[in-house]
């Protein structure tokens, strides 16, 4: 494994924190959502997709986030568990707090865009409370996503999460995932963007999210490696900056740069890209590969969810990754 390692004796290969929401997807292509009449529901956010991602992919996985108690609260505990994820870290919100919800619209191959509704949203009420040490202890990585960062109380529960992984070694994943309408001011996602990076073990984001999180820290910066070494100055094992169409590139503590692959396809939608990419990228990792084949897979996965209408839905398993990328490579 290049640069990371992994405690074996644990229960959960992943746990993901925090956002955890309703998408509802166009059964129309290729028009605005006024005129669009039906929808497919899924469930959506950063960190349960990534859950799913990983599960798909055999990981043994778990997701700690609050739900509202309703009916969408019921179907994504029921989603979760039918997707093989554990929910033990799930809690019931019992102060009327609701999900937020996603409607994605598809208006033409180079055009998808998202209309939130986010007003008090249940996943942003997960508490200190919530955390259990034990759960955390018995996973070996910890995927959080930034925009639990986002307000109190999640950003302190968050917090605490993270404090708990680093005492027993469970492996932090920071995938920056930058949303604008999450947060106050552009200063604010800097502060507790860096503030979490410190305590990270490997971080995922594009240049623009670099940008966000290096905003007090480096604010004149565009460079990667600049960016890179100065994460690996805390905790950063691995530093994984993504270029859309251009691939990614790795950056590993000991020097070493590695260029990941891209596998250019017709995207149907983009959304779902980011995740599914985090998730072959996490689990290809804890699987031994190498961080170079971990990028491959990990944009394999990418090419498989754009091209289709669903983010949590369309998350493929390690053996259609494979065949994939044997296939594109044959046509290509």
């Amino acid at each position: 494994m290049d640069g990371i390692s992994f405690e074996q004796d644990r229960k959960l290969d992943v746990i993901a924190i925090g956002r955890i929401g309703i998408d509802f997807f166009p059964n129309e292509y290729n028009c605005p959502l006024e005129e669009t009449k039906t929808f497919t529901k899924s469930v959506g956010g950063s960190p349960a997709n990534i859950a799913v991602a990983t599960s798909r992919y055999g990981m043994k996985t778990g997701f700690i986030g609050r739900v509202a108690d309703d009916a969408f609260g019921r179907f994504a505990i029921k989603y979760l568990q039918e997707k093989n994820i554990n929910t033990e870290g799930l809690v019931v919100d019992r102060c009327d707090n609701k999900m937020g919800l996603a409607y994605v619209e598809i208006v033409s191959p180079k055009e998808s865009n998202i209309i939130m509704y986010r007003a008090d949203a249940v996943d942003l009420k997960l508490t200190m409370e919530d955390i259990t040490e034990d759960y955390i202890k018995n996973s070996k990585v910890l995927v959080v996503s930034g925009t639990a960062l986002a307000a109190s109380p999640s950003r302190e529960a968050v917090f605490l999460a993270m404090k708990l992984a680093r005492k027993h070694n469970t492996k932090v994943f920071f995938d920056i995932d930058y949303r604008p309408y999450t947060w106050k001011s552009e200063e604010e996602t800097g502060l507790y963007y860096s503030l979490a990076a410190e305590k990270c073990d490997v971080i995922i984001g594009t240049r623009e999210e670099f940008d966000m999180l290096e905003k007090i820290d480096l604010p004149d910066n565009k460079e990667d490696k600049v960016s890179a070494n100065h994460w690996f100055s805390y905790n950063a094992k691995i530093v994984i900056v993504k270029h859309g169409k251009d691939g990614s590139i790795a950056y590993l503590k000991n020097g070493e740069e590695k260029q990941g692959e891209v596998f250019p396809v017709k995207p149907l939608k983009t959304q779902g890209a980011g995740d599914s990419y985090a998730g072959g990228v996490i689990s290809s990792l804890i699987k031994g590969k190498s961080i170079t084949e971990a990028m491959k897979y990990g944009a394999g996965a990418a090419a498989i969810v754009v091209t289709n209408n669903s983010c949590s839905d369309a998350m493929p398993t390690e053996e259609e990754i494979t065949d994939f990328i044997k296939n594109y490579v044959k046509e290509h």
